[in-house]
């Protein structure tokens, strides 16, 4: 069953006009990881350093592997540009409402 997967950042404000391209790098690798049927950034209309990451995933398995491959082989300068931790919220459709 496919999953949809909200990553919550705070970017840096001092990267602002950097953040954009080291999230395209990052993204690519995120689009073309097995299993992954789309990802889009969402800006806080009142709050530009405020995005939602919104990715959809072909399994709950093919999202964990996406993010065993992040913390290993696949890690990211991400956590560079972010002023907190990311928040990841994950959901599945409610099929019966």
């Amino acid at each position: 069953m496919a999953i949809t997967v909200l990553l919550d950042i705070h970017l840096k404000a001092d990267c602002l006009t950097s953040a954009p391209s080291m999230l395209r790098d990052i993204l690519a690798g995120t689009r073309a990881f097995n299993g992954c049927l789309g990802v889009e950034v969402l800006v806080d209309n009142e709050d530009p350093v405020h995005l939602i990451l919104l990715e959809r995933w072909a399994s709950v398995e093919r999202d964990g592997a996406y993010r065993e491959w992040r913390a290993g082989a696949g890690a990211t300068q991400l956590g560079t540009i972010l002023a907190s931790p990311p928040v990841v919220s994950k959901f599945q459709t409610a099929g019966d409402i």
